[in-house]
Formats: structure tokens, sequence, C-alpha cells
């Protein structure tokens, strides 16, 4: 990245440049990263190619304005804290799925960041709802954020019910939970961008990704909270837990939404390719 594009992401994400790679840097522009830049899969309903290379993810993020999921989100903030100082590694992981095992190589983009006041963290802006700011990446106790308690753990061949067969478990895996349960098995191994190429392309070709058979644009609020549209559902959820749902009823409205809600232009509204 040039110093051009820093600028322009940094407004994006409404911070100044920091003044050192710290940790309460990271933290601010974990958690600001989430309040402005959303979560969603629109392009997969919309016929738009998802490209793994970093100018393609900055055209996207930073002058299109948009959002995306875990490979372009991720993808692109490991870009912006590279070049401000960070020490960054791309890691890959497996999600949990509701039967307990972890799902496909490459699922999912993590990001481990080394800061110059010591200590490595886990960041994540591409997981939808997950913690609010990073995580110590040493840390084996609770750790308490916004969203949750959360703990990254050593991960064992009873894990969360898994035993041999995809989910057999490297030595050094890592299973990061949120209240207690497993959201996804963390390799530490460095992985490079194009090492997910095949991840993001099951998941946004394969009928049965719930990528392709479902519609999300999420946010964190700056209450603390998230809200969310799937489809033509808008969801807001307070920081307490309650939640106030609406269908809307028209396009229009449904084009509103995403512009003045999620500050995405769309000239039509996306169509799920896959229903569930």
């Amino acid at each position: 990245m040039n110093s051009s594009q820093v600028d322009a992401y940094l407004r994006r994400l409404g911070v100044g440049h920091p003044a050192w790679p710290t940790v309460d840097a990271l933290r601010e522009l974990h958690l600001r990263h989430l309040r402005a830049v959303p979560f969603e899969n629109l392009s997969i309903h919309l016929g738009e190619e998802i490209v793994l290379e970093e100018k393609r993810l900055l055209d996207k993020v930073v002058d299109g304005r948009r959002g995306g999921f875990c490979y372009e989100l991720n993808g692109s903030f490991g870009a912006l804290l590279t070049a401000l100082g960070y020490d960054v590694t791309l890691l890959a992981a497996r999600v949990y799925g509701d039967e307990g095992r972890p799902g496909i190589p490459y699922d999912h983009l993590a990001l481990r960041v080394r800061t110059v006041d010591g200590g490595d963290w886990l960041a994540d802006v591409g997981f939808g709802a997950h913690s609010h700011l990073p995580l110590a990446f040493g840390e084996r106790g609770e750790q308490q954020d916004p969203a949750g308690m959360f703990r990254v753990v050593e991960a064992g061949p009873d894990a969360a019910g898994v035993r041999g067969g995809h989910g057999t478990v490297e030595a050094a895996d890592l299973d990061v939970l949120r209240d207690g349960r497993a959201q996804y098995r963390l390799e530490v191994r460095p992985r490079a961008l194009a090492d997910f190429a095949a991840g993001a392309w099951w998941h946004s070709t394969s009928p049965v990704s719930h990528f392709t058979r479902s519609l999300v644009c999420s946010l964190v609020t700056e209450e603390g909270g998230r809200i969310t549209l799937s489809g033509r559902r808008l969801t807001v959820t307070a920081a307490d837990g309650t939640r106030e749902e609406r269908e809307l009823a028209t396009d229009e409205e449904v084009l509103g939404v995403y512009r003045e809600r999620f500050g995405i232009e769309l000239d039509r509204v996306p169509v799920s390719r896959n229903p569930a």
C-alpha cells in the first residue's frame, strides 16, 4: 500500500494515523473497522468476481466503500496493518458447523499481529459476530470482550467432539471459543493470501455453502450492538441482546437501508443465488 491508500483507508475508518504500531492503536483500528466496513457477501449474489489480490481488495473496500467476507476483510485489514508497521501473519482456520465439526481447509482467514509494545494478538474483522477487540494470542484463560467471553485454547483430539478424519488435530492447532462454544480451529502456520483462493471459490460457488444460500450485510453499532440485513429482514440488536426485526416491503426500502445504514450504493437488490 502506498501512503495515499493508507490515508484513504484510515479516513474510511474515521481514525487518524497512529504514531506507533501499538496494541492500543490496534484495538482502536479493529473496533473502528467493525463499525465502518460491513461483513457482507453481496458480491456472490450480484455476480461480482472475488479476487484475492491486495489491489483488488483495496479497490473494493477503500475506493468502492464496500465490505466483504473474511478473505476480503482480513486480507485488506492485514495489508493496512502491515503498512502501519505491524508484523502481520495470515492464518488459516476451519469454522465449526452446527454438528460440532470444523469445515473445509482454508475455510476462514484470520490475522496474527505483533505490536511494538510486546505480545501477539489474534485480529479478526471478518467473522461476522465475533470479538470487538483483538484477543491475546498466547493467553489461555478467559478474555472478556464486549461481544462475550472468549478463550484461545490448545486443540486436543476430543476438543468439541472432534476425532480423526478431516477433524485430525495438528500439534499447534488452536480452538477459538466464544461463551464456551468453539467458533473455529486455527492453524499457526503462516499462509499467503493466494492460499485462500480455493476456499473463497468454494464459498462463493458451492450450493452447500451458507454464503451462496443466504444474503447478509452486518455492522457493529456505535453502542456495541449490531445491525444486520439478511435478504429483506432488518435486525437491530442492542448491546444487551434485545432485538428488533422487521421485513422490508420494497426494493426501494432495501436499497435505502444498504445506502443509509451500511454506506453501500447499489443499483439493484441482490437476489440469493441458491436459496436455502
